[in-house]
């Protein structure tokens, strides 16, 4: 049995209240916000750090979710998020397992694939390809030009060539189609992998700005990040006004002050995603290190 020396004990403890203090760093933001967010206008107009309100309100909730255009957006991101993570899981998981066998052309499109990483087309020109394919205006331009990532594609294309060669070439000897092989015993051996990159894609669609900007000109279908911008412009601007008629403009028109609206919006915003993370948890780090290690 091992028994620690004074110095190791130290060093243990000194680690766990380092690891205290940087939990605590990451959770106080979220905390002011739900802090700020259940705060009545008088109280926050009186106090400088709210840490703890004195009477809890719903005011900025329910004004966010009596907006029409609030709730259009949520659904709209809903929508792109899954929708589009299950086309990015097909679409790579296919490329990947077509290029992990022996198929004629595959050095040239791993090539390309690799060229990728250091060139790309940009910003105009990627433009003008889904204005092109007449994707403008249409959730489609948010999900299919980044279907496939190179990065993804090519972790994931090693963790298929990982997976033995006896099991897929006994199937395929017993008659069943490349297709069938890759349903019913790659796909349920790559569930690590395919978890792990399903959350990448959640977030990224999820949290899905500047593409909304640059493609969608119909404000019915914006997503949740755009309408949290339009929250966070106004509630600055609203900063920028005089204390006196902010609080005036407030009062005539029985709304909650813009700050608390802005946090309530964006805790409305990041909550849903954080509960996929616990789901996915047990694949995450096992996923991602079996693709890199047997690369």
């Amino acid at each position: 049995m091992h028994f620690r020396t004074r110095g190791e004990l130290v060093v243990d403890r000194l680690n766990v209240a380092l690891l205290f203090v940087i939990a605590a760093l990451m959770i106080f933001p979220f905390f002011y916000m739900l802090v700020v967010s259940f705060t009545s206008y008088r109280e926050y107009m009186n106090t400088d750090l709210l840490l703890w309100p004195k009477t809890w309100v719903l005011d900025s909730y329910r004004y966010i979710f009596s907006s029409k255009q609030f709730m259009q957006s949520i659904g709209n991101t809903v929508w792109i998020t899954v929708i589009g993570t299950v086309i990015d899981l097909a679409m790579t998981s296919t490329m990947a397992y077509g290029l992990s066998r022996q198929v004629p052309g595959r050095k040239y499109i791993n090539f390309m694939v690799l060229l990728t990483f250091l060139f790309s087309g940009g910003m105009i020109p990627t433009y003008l390809v889904v204005k092109a394919t007449g994707l403008i205006d249409t959730s489609w331009a948010l999900i299919l030009p980044g279907a496939i990532s190179a990065f993804n594609l090519l972790i994931m294309r090693q963790f298929f060539m990982g997976i033995p060669n006896e099991l897929t070439e006994a199937a395929i000897i017993d008659g069943a189609s490349e297709m069938k092989v890759y349903t019913h015993i790659i796909l349920p051996l790559s569930k690590p992998v395919l978890a792990a990159f399903g959350l990448f894609c959640a977030v990224g669609h999820w949290n899905t700005f500047f593409d909304a900007i640059l493609y969608l000109n119909n404000p019915d279908k914006w997503t949740i990040q755009v309408i949290l911008r339009q929250i966070v412009v106004l509630s600055d601007t609203a900063s920028s006004l005089k204390p006196t008629l902010m609080a005036q403009q407030v009062r005539d028109q029985h709304l909650p002050p813009p700050e608390t609206i802005g946090m309530a919006a964006i805790l409305v915003a990041t909550v849903p995603i954080l509960f996929v993370y616990p789901f996915l948890q047990k694949h995450f780090a096992k996923g991602v290190m079996l693709g890199a290690v047997k690369g």
